[in-house]
């Protein structure tokens, strides 16, 4: 503003020194204004990064040839030392350049009242104090309408259910409910409903805690069946953790540190109905324990792009999470770690790809081995072996039997992994931008379990065989926008997936497909349509067959409405 007032004096004095300074001034402001127009367009994905580059230094060189030329056709007209030149300003200019700093004054002038109001909350009684700006609240609420159809082919009571046999403590106190249902189609409409508040705690230190709707029992998955007779639902602490983040100098995250009940810390290909695939994670699931991501830049940083951009980075996470706790046995361990590469392509493309292994650490049975092999001899060990939460599909061995030492049976009362699990696993997904702004995104998922031992299992079994069934894998593409969490943005997916009776830990894959097993193999397609801001519709198919065994096939559709905020 002290710039404008010398020059409405310099304007009223005719002097020509003004009219420079306003030229000066217009320079700059056409200077800055394009520069920020082309690194709109270079986000936009109109024009390459490099393109943007190579444009901006040749303006610079033809700028300074200007300069150049401007300056050995001025010397010829200099102006000797002793005179002195000043330019006849009319009287009609001279009012329009009034008019014009008057009017350029009033709206700088208000704007810069407005903008200090707002950040010293003028007019507020009782303005919110500091610390209240360092939280942040977000979350989400999710209807579904769901609809299970089963295959005519299936054969009822043909499959058990061995979470519930573990809970009830055998087969004969399961009764009916020791069988899966096979047979019977089945409608639900559901709910999820989740809120989440991050603090900043200060420079780089972060907490956050998510409440979320859901069974407790059930760790991939926070879906709550509406039809409870109107009892109120239960809301519990889905995530609870710190996380501190390190930057360089040119702000690249190079370091994140995660503690406590986090998100899942790996790489799958995309989020929750955007290209991830949940092979081995439910996007449900959260992970207990600690983990810690280091990245390394690609490339040189002097880019028209944002500088914490992670388009040209390699990266390495390793995760350490107990899975069960027990003060008399061995605790069971998840150790994982992955490495991974995310490349940007000038034009606009990109590859991501990641390598990963898995180890489950003390996760298999451990059998009672004593002569009656009933339940009630057993030791803590054996107690601690049985998993806290099983989906189905995993081979299983019994760890104790039904009836007591005096009257043994012959019935599993209680049952527990027979494979251990050590799972190699590679990701790969490649987002052509060819018709931006719509996407083509393929991704590929592959898995393996090295952990399978044949002649371990047969022990387990009492000498019984078990194909090796290790491998699991997924082929996706999506197309459309990336998101569609606006009016009108759309896209749709197709998938086939196969997974292996032992090549993934059956608790922690996919709960939808097939409504959560592994020894499955099938297809799924949907889309996402955005109906307003930050509310869209999602809808999808999946059909799935059981791989071995009998005939166990599972249709289901989903209908979403989906809200964030």
């Amino acid at each position: 503003m002290a710039n404008k007032k010398q020059l409405m004096a310099l304007a009223l004095s005719g002097l020509i020194g003004a009219v420079q300074a306003g030229e000066k001034e217009e320079l700059l402001k056409l200077r800055n204004t394009t520069t920020n127009l082309i690194k709109q367009l270079v986000k936009q994905g109109v024009i390459t990064d490099k393109a943007a580059n190579e444009m901006i230094k040749q303006a610079e060189v033809e700028a300074v040839q200007q300069v150049a030329e401007s300056k050995a056709s001025g010397a010829k007209d200099a102006v000797p030392a002793d005179e002195v030149r000043v330019a006849y300003v009319p009287d009609f200019v001279k009012d329009e350049i009034r008019q014009q700093v008057r009017t350029e004054l009033r709206e700088e002038v208000v704007g810069d009242v407005m903008q200090k109001a707002k950040n010293e909350q003028w007019g507020m009684p009782n303005a919110l104090p500091d610390w209240i700006k360092r939280f942040k609240l977000s979350g989400d609420i999710r209807l579904r309408s769901q609809h299970d159809y089963m295959a005519g082919d299936n054969t009822e009571n043909s499959y058990f259910d061995y979470q519930a046999i573990n809970d009830r403590g055998g087969f004969t106190n399961a009764g009916l409910d020791r069988f899966e249902n096979t047979t019977n189609d089945r409608q639900q409409f559901r709910q999820r409903v989740r809120l989440g508040i991050d603090a900043n705690i200060t420079e780089g230190l972060k907490a956050g805690m998510r409440l979320a709707t859901g069974n407790q029992r059930d760790p991939v998955s926070t879906n709550q069946t509406l039809a409870n007779y109107g009892n109120r639902y239960d809301f519990t602490v889905d995530r609870a953790y710190l996380q501190y983040d390190a930057y360089d100098d040119v702000k690249f995250k190079w370091l994140t540190l995660l503690g406590g009940r986090i998100k899942s810390p790996w790489y799958v290909g995309g989020g929750e109905f955007t290209g991830g695939s949940e092979l081995l994670w439910d996007t449900d699931l959260s992970f207990e324990g600690f983990a810690a991501t280091v990245r390394h830049r690609l490339g040189s940083s002097d880019s028209l792009m944002e500088s914490g951009d992670h388009s040209h980075s390699m990266y390495f996470t390793a995760g350490v999470f107990p899975l069960q706790e027990s003060a008399f046995s061995n605790d069971k361990w998840l150790f994982g770690g992955q490495a991974g590469l995310d490349w940007g392509f000038v034009n606009q493309d990109s590859l991501k790809f990641s390598v990963g292994y898995f180890d489950y650490v003390n996760a298999t049975a451990n059998p009672n081995t004593t002569p009656s092999g009933t339940c009630d001899t057993n030791t803590r060990a054996n107690n601690a072996s049985r998993p806290e939460f099983m989906q189905g599909g995993n081979t299983l061995a019994t760890i104790c039997r039904e009836g007591t030492r005096l009257a043994p049976g012959t019935l599993p009362a209680t049952v527990g992994l027979a494979s251990d699990f050590n799972i190699l696993n590679t990701n790969v997904s490649y987002d052509l931008a060819l018709f931006a702004p719509y996407h083509l995104r393929l991704s590929a998922d592959y898995a393996k379990n090295i952990g399978f031992n044949q002649q371990q299992i047969s022990r387990l079994l009492n000498g019984a065989q078990v194909d090796e069934k290790t491998t699991a894998w997924q082929a996706r593409a999506d197309f459309g926008w990336p998101k569609a969490e606006v009016a009108g943005h759309w896209n749709v997916f197709a998938a086939y997936k196969y997974v292996g009776r032992d090549s993934v830990l059956d608790a922690f894959t996919d709960s939808d497909f097939h409504l959560g097993s592994t020894n499955v193999k099938g297809w799924f397609i949907g889309g996402n349509f955005g109906l307003m801001k930050n509310v869209w519709l999602t809808g999808r198919w999946l059909s799935a067959d059981i791989i071995t065994g009998p005939a166990w096939g599972i249709d289901v559709l989903q209908m979403d409405i989906n809200t964030q905020f």
